[in-house]
């Protein structure tokens, strides 16, 4: 009797964070295949998420499927996010029951669904159709494991490390933290009180599997005790799961390449590069403060400054002085200006994909985080990698320019600090690239995820 094509079911949350690791994912299980048998992935994404991407034809072995969250025209900063979550429950719950069932009745059952971190609701579907399922988790290990210390006996642990900002915590097989290294959705300053219950929701659902096992964007090397930490749970490390020109929001053989250009014209590793994401939205205080910095510290820069939704741009008091020094830019392709020989550090929020790009690339960082992930990613990337330094904020939250231009000045201009910083930069690019490489650990991670699925 012939066997079944192994068919994956993969779907995330709609936003650019979890798409993008996502796409490459599935790119990677199509590749590499299941014991000679070719691999088709079926992608389920919101209309609304869907319509942001690029146009480009989906590689061999890769479908979509749409369904509507309510919010096909993208979701506003005026909504209100919880409606928006249990709107995209709802739907996205009777979306996949309706097209694994659909599937199943065509002779093309799903073989497991993978969905990421926010929809523990897509895990409940596969379990009452009898699909097997797996969590796939975009943010670093150590990231999930101190979630599931939150939820597993260190809540009170935690919550004092919260009360004193000087307090340390020590979990298990994780470094010594502080508050300001913790997600920041478990601190008394946070404002997104529906986020906590959601991760916990992610937690529990793991809990129902027999064997419960998580697929996390990282790599043995990267994060060895943090893999291992929980005994519960297998933590499988399956990245860098690295954007390719066919992920990115926009294409870069369109629109403008000034700056690929303005880049050739540097000389190796004397740019500073500067973007803070898709989502964060800094303060007008804290764009002059960046921007006073840039200046002080006297080097070229590449600053991706977002238009406002209004489409208006942002007002910068020195922006005649800031463009005769650098260039800023309303986008620009990430994976391209990193790889770029003339990008010398990377002034970063620290969202795990950008981290994991400027790893892979071998680019020193200056560590600038916000929000989520971000100051734990901050603490894997200065004390733990040794790949970069971290800011420190006054006390109204504000990083001034006197602090960025000491931390860009320690990575792009402190001698020794700045050999350092360099070699472990190395040492993780070529890391990071065996592990992806075939018969590297990822690669065999995957391997392995795939003729286990596949029987």
């Amino acid at each position: 009797m012939e066997q079944q094509q192994p068919h994956f079911l993969l779907v995330t949350y709609p936003s650019h964070g979890h798409i993008n690791p996502a796409l490459q994912f599935a790119n990677r299980l199509i590749h590499l295949g299941g014991g000679g048998r070719r691999v088709h992935v079926t992608f389920a994404i919101t209309i609304s998420a869907h319509r942001r991407m690029i146009k480009s034809p989906p590689p061999d072995g890769l479908s979509f499927a749409t369904f509507s969250d309510g919010y096909d025209d993208g979701f506003k900063l005026e909504d209100k996010m919880q409606e928006y979550l249990d709107q995209l429950k709802r739907n996205g719950t009777k979306a996949l029951t309706e097209l694994i069932v659909s599937n199943a009745n065509q002779g093309r059952p799903f073989t497991c669904l993978v969905y990421t971190l926010l929809i523990p609701w897509a895990a409940e579907v596969a379990r009452e159709l009898h699909l097997p399922s797996t969590l796939f988790w975009i943010q670093p290990a150590m990231v999930l494991d101190i979630y599931y210390y939150y939820y597993n006996g260190f809540a009170d642990v935690i919550g004092n490390c919260n009360n004193d900002p000087s307090h340390s915590i020590q979990l298990p097989g994780l470094p010594l933290l502080n508050s300001r290294e913790l997600p920041s959705f478990m601190l008394a300053s946070n404002t997104y009180d529906y986020l906590l219950p959601i991760f916990q929701a992610d937690l529990e659902a793991l809990e129902k599997l027999s064997k419960p096992r998580v697929l996390v964007n990282t790599f043995d090397a990267l994060e060895i005790e943090a893999l291992k930490a929980i005994e519960k749970l297998n933590l499988v490390a399956v990245g860098p799961l690295i954007p390719s020109a066919y992920l990115d929001e926009r294409d870069p053989s369109n629109g403008s390449k000034d700056y690929m250009e303005w880049l050739n014209s540097k000389p190796e590793s004397s740019v500073i590069y500067v973007s803070f994401g898709s989502i964060s939205v800094l303060m007008e205080q804290q764009m002059e403060q960046i921007a006073r910095g840039l200046l002080d510290c006297g080097r070229p820069f590449l600053w991706v400054i977002r238009a406002k939704e209004n489409g208006e741009e942002e007002k910068l008091s020195c922006r005649k002085e800031l463009e005769e020094k650098g260039m800023i830019v309303p986008w620009c392709s990430q994976v391209y200006v990193l790889s770029h020989p003339s990008v010398g550090c990377f002034v970063t929020h620290c969202g795990w994909n950008s981290t994991l790009e400027a790893l892979f690339s071998g680019v020193p960082m200056v560590a600038f985080p916000q929000w989520s992930d971000q100051g734990t990613n901050a603490k894997l990337i200065e004390d733990v990698l040794k790949t970069g330094v971290k800011v420190t904020a006054n006390n109204d939250g504000i990083v001034v320019g006197d602090e960025i231009k000491r931390c860009l000045e320690l990575v792009v201009g402190d001698e020794e600090r700045e050999k350092e910083i360099r070699r472990n930069a190395m040492k993780w690019k070529e890391l990071s690239r065996e592990a992806v490489n075939q018969g590297g650990s990822s690669y065999s991670n995957l391997k392995a995820f795939v003729d286990e699925c596949c029987g």
